[in-house]
């Protein structure tokens, strides 16, 4: 109930929403409410001045159904049921496929709204572009079924004889193309195993096709644009030596990319790039030591990594120059004494290890820029270019980070073995004087950054969309100079083109807009950071009312909501959960964005495929229209007879009665000689016309098959 209070530990399922009032060294894990991967710290003592701070920014607040991933805190309950966040989603996916616009006050408008849309369900009007298209054609078909009726009719001075109604009837039929049920089941089919084949499940058979009238493309960033794993991209050393890792396929293979020092092309054979990758021992030392991340070659071409995604980049950038912390601790010597992990409420991490002849001992620290330079030795100005350069960094979309060392006495870290123990670790966590000693006048290395490279098919993708008239939006709940920094990397964004004022627009300013300012704006966001469901949700909506047909790619439960409000929803089948699935249209077995762009390509091209047996069949319904009318004298019976003319295709026919079974084979080699050939029986007596002065219809010279045809004029009665 609200106002309880609640104590959570490390695993516990936190019950409800709760305004935390206690926490020692607390973080939950809230990727199913706002997508993101990494748990987030929280802390009781902070107070928020704005009540529009996204929800993943709320830092004394933790919800419903997140996991504590570490420490300990008291709060109080201030939602619960349909009230908290996850309530929340889960009603806008109740109500996802309803639309505000037919939200009406009176009853007689929501009578209204109820009939039209009745009508446009019964018509076929409200479906896929293809099931629209589709029902359009059937609809002309129909009129066009009856105008011709009522034009036999009127030749006939509406004289309806059943023999009049019948040959109406026939010149409706006529138009229709039978081949199409089949046509479209086989295309279907073929569709749906070419889509397989491309990594796309279709969950809904309906958005196959729809895929293909898609407009606008609404993706995530993490996982699907970008590869889902953190890469050390730029260094800056204190004597400002830089260096960049460019074209990186694979993040854990150290061997993956290009790193250029300076601006010499690092290799290990050039005495120039080792010269000045030699600046870098010290720093490389540093982020190889203080890391619990291990990376192990599996065979000649892949590596696994275990560990958190920041430590793995660190240690790969360290195993680019052959520095990684096997080798280090191999052939130098070196022993942990201590470990001071990584803290929230410090947000640093610091590993004290034994030089390489045992005399003495060094710390190395790395931790985020704000909790390390009031601990380093660095003069103001040397402090204003640090943070100059790392918030140039930072608008480049990299995470930075600070790298530090300093000696220490080797006397207050003793080891027994060669091995460090668990109590000895533990000792020195928590003496926090030792700590706050050790990491005091520390020696400032440099600047390390870090991002989530882009897949490298995603920049290609883009550009096929954009070439194919489909415009990709990025809704992310990263923040917005990493999601713009990616933006312009693959493409979204384009330099000359969109500006900042309305391609990027954060979540916050986006949500606080009215549907008519919205639909005032020239173009919607190409990016929008810190989204939370609401906001996507809105986005597609304003899409709808820009008659735009939309994707949302999506993998959380904060996502499914959009997913199934978007005309067509994709689901992440790797990282993806069953929520999501659930909600969705189709399902990616690999989270890549160019899966999308292939599903596209599927069903334009079953919907081009479909188009064209359309445009054969009409020549051919039009054909047989024809061709009934220039047999409008005779009259099929069910003993053998039937009407002759050339066809433009080969047609094959098989009659029989009781009586006298009669097999006929008809073969239209050309339009100048058609032939009839019959396998029945040879020795049936050719009949007689029962009137004299009853004409020989035309076209019947060349017919040898044996038949009755009995003008309409002298019908036996039945």
């Amino acid at each position: 109930m609200p106002g309880d209070l609640v104590r959570l530990g490390v695993g516990d399922i936190v019950p409800a929403d709760l305004r935390l009032v206690h926490s020692i060294n607390f973080s939950t894990d809230e990727a199913l409410l706002t997508g993101e991967s990494v748990p987030v710290s929280k802390h009781a003592e902070v107070i928020l001045k704005d009540r529009s701070v996204p929800l993943g920014d709320r830092i004394n607040m933790v919800y419903s159904a997140s996991i504590v991933s570490r420490g300990r805190a008291t709060g109080i309950v201030v939602a619960t049921g349909m009230t908290t966040e996850v309530g929340k989603i889960a009603e806008l996916l109740r109500r996802s496929r309803q639309n505000p616009a037919d939200n009406r006050a009176t009853s007689a408008g929501r009578a209204w709204v109820k009939l039209r849309n009745g009508l446009r369900i019964l018509l076929g009007l409200d479906g896929t572009p293809m099931q629209v298209a589709l029902s359009k054609f059937a609809l002309l078909l129909f009129a066009l079924a009856i105008t011709l009726a009522i034009i036999v009719f009127s030749v006939s001075l509406w004289d309806v004889t059943s023999e009049v109604l019948i040959y109406g009837i026939c010149v409706a039929v006529a138009v229709i193309p039978e081949s199409l049920i089949a046509v479209l089941t086989i295309a279907t089919a073929l569709g749906t195993r070419a889509m397989a084949k491309g990594n796309v499940v279709i969950r809904k058979l309906a958005a196959l096709e729809a895929v293909g009238g898609v407009t606008n493309i609404c993706s995530d960033k993490t996982g699907t644009l970008t590869q889902g794993k953190m890469v050390a991209k730029r260094v800056w050393l204190v004597d400002g030596t830089e260096l960049s890792v460019q074209d990186t396929t694979h993040p854990f293979d150290p061997t993956s990319g290009n790193v250029s020092v300076g601006d010499e092309a690092y290799s290990p054979t050039s005495p120039v790039a080792e010269k000045k990758a030699a600046r870098l021992n010290g720093f490389l030392e540093t982020v190889a030591l203080c890391n619990n991340s291990t990376v192990t070659k599996v065979d000649d071409v892949s590596y696994k990594a275990i560990g958190e995604p920041t430590e793995i980049a660190l240690q790969v950038l360290a195993m680019r120059f052959g520095m990684g912390k096997t080798e280090l601790l191999r052939s130098g010597g070196r022993q942990l004494l201590a470990e001071f992990p990584f803290d929230s409420s410090c947000k640093r991490m610091t590993t004290v290890c034994s030089d390489t002849d045992g005399t003495g001992a060094v710390a190395y620290t790395k931790g985020a820029l704000e909790a390390m330079l009031p601990l380093m030795q660095v003069l103001e100005e040397g402090k204003t270019l640090i943070v100059a350069k790392a918030e140039s960094m930072a608008a480049e979309g990299l995470r930075v980070l600070c790298v530090a060392r300093k000696a220490v006495d080797l006397s207050r870290f003793t080891t027994e073995s060669s091995s460090i123990s668990v109590e000895n670790l533990a000792t020195a966590d928590e003496k926090l004087d030792q700590r706050s000693v050790v990491e005091g006048d520390l020696d400032f290395l440099g600047l390390v950054g870090l991002y989530d490279p882009p897949r490298p098919e995603s920049s290609v993708a883009v550009k096929r969309c954009r070439e194919a008239g489909i415009t990709v939006h990025m809704l992310t709940g990263d923040h917005v100079k990493t999601a713009t920094a990616i933006a312009y990397e693959i493409g979204i964004l384009d330099r000359a083109g969109h500006g900042d004022s309305d391609g990027i627009m954060v979540a916050g300013t986006f949500d606080s807009l009215t549907d008519a300012q919205i639909d005032n704006m020239e173009h919607l966001p190409l990016v929008l950071a810190r989204c939370s469901p609401t906001t996507k949700v809105r986005m597609v909506e304003a899409m709808h009312r820009r008659k735009a047909f939309c994707v949302m790619t999506g993998d959380g439960v904060n996502d499914s909501p959009a997913l199934k409000k978007s005309n067509v929803g994709i689901a992440m089948g790797l990282n993806g959960s069953d929520v999501a699935k659930e909600a969705a249209d189709m399902v990616l077995t690999d989270d890549n964005f160019a899966s999308i762009v292939t599903a596209i390509e599927e069903g334009r091209r079953l919907f081009d495929n479909i188009q064209k047996v359309l445009e054969d069949q009409a020549p051919l319904s039009f054909l047989i229209v024809r061709k009934t009318a220039s047999a409008r004298h005779m009259l099929i019976t069910p003993n053998s007879s039937f009407f002759t003319s050339s066809f433009p295709t080969s047609l094959k026919y098989s009659c029989s009665s009781s009586a006298s079974p009669l097999r006929i084979q008809m073969e239209c080699p050309s339009s100048r000689s058609p032939h009839l050939r019959s396998s029945g029986p040879t020795s049936s007596p050719r009949p007689s016309w029962p009137s004299a002065s009853a004409s020989k219809p035309p076209n019947l010279t060349s017919c040898n098959v044996p038949h009755t045809i009995y003008p309409l004029a002298s019908l036996p009665a039945s």
